[in-house]
């Protein structure tokens, strides 16, 4: 009968740990699945609006050089998944290769060697054939792509951790305490009285005293997740940066086209004059290369909103469940003895089982965590060996903690290398001194300007031979149409 009882209380009381941390594991599980679907969505309906636009606007060119296009949201997306990207060399290269594509549509009367157009692509930095664009997107996708991927991450490692901290394997001496508090009032003839709420929270401490040592890393990291979240609502958001990429791509290369001759010039003077192409291409004009239609788009033909919701709508969310799931396995011995099943509740203080009989108990409750129950009443602990596994989990969230505040400051550190806390970024840093706060400032960042960044104008591809006054009023003439979109 006694082993049989030690059974039933092992099972129950894991059980209850199953159900009282329900709620923070179904919330990392939940907003886990919620943010990697809005996010994955997000970049899919980005490269659909790029496409669809580009399409339009430049037709056959731009199919013609898709894959370019293409290979950017490729890595993108594998850097968003773990993969070993290095967004600032992606993102240089990227516009290097542009640079390469857009040099030979405009000089269609030349032929270019392999040699010739690296050559060109060395004056990329140089002479910032696309403005000023490649900086600003440089800034904004780094920084919000590794907060988005850490967070994500964070989240993970929170539905791992919870996951497995909440399947307790209770110790000989705790299955004792368990039935003596449980099981003990039935052979003394009082099967209706209930466990007195203070001894439930002895046992209970005794029992989860290696959880409770997991509390402050867990905190730690949930402050570290609520500071990252506040990023994702203002500077870092990457919903901010990737619904409007393929208006400021589009700028890039408008730029591009309006200083092609000034670029062409730089270019011969630094890489030699390239050869002449065959006659049948050297007969084809400039203007048939750059035969732009620009329309403006209606509201309804934007993407609709990643995953049915808005980034903002998320973030507030998971702030909320954040906040809720601190100092969670500290408090997980109250929350279980305020369980009606389980104790007679803290107003009943006489009418109790206190482990002997019906009667006050009368011992001091024990604080916190596995050091502090070498004088526990009711439960016979160790405290010369810690739980390994648990020790396993507070050094996960110790790493973690370390990449969300990185990430925090703009900085990424590379997801794979966990021998060492402080190794180096991943991915550079999406910060300029200007930009970003100090190390781990905990002030919160204003979100940057969002006009000239944020406009979403189709930049009419210019045609070489027409004045300057002609394209400033093609592009007023389409920031006035795009601007109210």
């Amino acid at each position: 009968m006694e082993d049989k009882l030690s059974q039933q209380s092992k099972l129950e009381f894991e059980n209850l740990v199953e159900e009282t941390s329900h709620f923070v594991r179904t919330t990392f599980v939940s907003r886990h699945k919620k943010f990697d679907e809005f996010f994955r969505e997000l970049l899919e309906n980005a490269e659909r609006s790029l496409n669809d636009m580009f399409v339009r606007t430049y037709g056959m060119l731009y199919m013609q050089n898709s894959e370019v296009f293409q290979d950017l949201f490729t890595e993108l997306k594998r850097y968003y998944t773990g993969g070993n990207v290095n967004l600032e060399e992606m993102l240089n290269d990227f516009w290097a290769r542009l640079l390469e594509r857009m040099f030979q549509l405009i000089n269609p009367q030349y032929h270019f060697s392999e040699d010739y157009l690296e050559c060109v692509s060395k004056y990329t930095d140089q002479l910032k054939p696309f403005g000023d664009v490649p900086r600003k997107l440089k800034v904004q996708v780094t920084r919000a792509f590794i907060a988005a991927r850490t967070f994500v991450q964070g989240l993970t490692v929170g539905r791992e951790v919870a996951n497995r901290v909440s399947k307790v394997s209770p110790t000989p001496g705790c299955i004792r305490a368990l039935m003596k508090m449980l099981y003990c009032p039935y052979c003394r003839g009082l099967p209706t009285v209930k466990p007195c709420n203070n001894y439930c929270l002895n046992v209970m401490k005794g029992c989860l005293a290696n959880q409770a040592d997991l509390d402050t890393e867990w905190n730690l990291f949930i402050d570290a997740m609520l500071l990252v979240a506040e990023r994702l609502e203002g500077p870092f958001n990457i919903e901010s940066v990737m619904d409007p990429i393929d208006v400021k791509i589009s700028e890039a290369i408008m730029n591009m086209q309006e200083n092609s001759m000034q670029v062409s010039a730089k270019v011969f003077q630094g890489c030699g004059q390239p050869k002449p192409a065959p006659a049948l291409r050297s007969s084809r004009s400039v203007p048939e290369n750059f035969n732009t239609r620009f329309r403006p788009y209606n509201p309804e033909e934007r993407p609709t909103t990643a995953a049915g919701t808005s980034l903002d709508r998320l973030v507030t969310d998971i702030k909320e469940k954040l906040k809720l799931s601190k100092k969670f396995w500290s408090t997980l011995p109250y929350t279980i003895c305020k369980d009606e099943r389980v104790t007679a509740g803290p107003s009943i203080e006489e009418d109790c089982w206190n482990g002997h009989a019906k009667a006050r108990y009368l011992p001091e409750i024990m604080n916190d965590g596995l050091t502090n129950q070498i004088n526990n009443p009711e439960v016979d602990v160790d405290i010369t060996r810690p739980d390994t596994f648990i020790r396993q989990q507070i050094m996960a969230l110790r790493v973690m903690t370390n990449k969300l505040k990185n990430a925090y400051n703009g900085n990424d550190v590379n997801f794979q290398d966990t021998s060492d806390e402080t190794s180096g970024s991943g991915s550079g840093s999406g910060c300029t001194d200007d930009i970003c706060p100090t190390e781990f400032d905990f002030v919160t960042t204003e979100a940057p300007p969002v006009d000239s960044d944020r406009r979403e104008v189709e930049a009419s591809a210019t045609q070489p031979g027409w004045s300057l006054q002609t394209l400033l009023v093609i592009f007023l003439s389409l920031v006035l149409q795009r601007q109210w979109r």
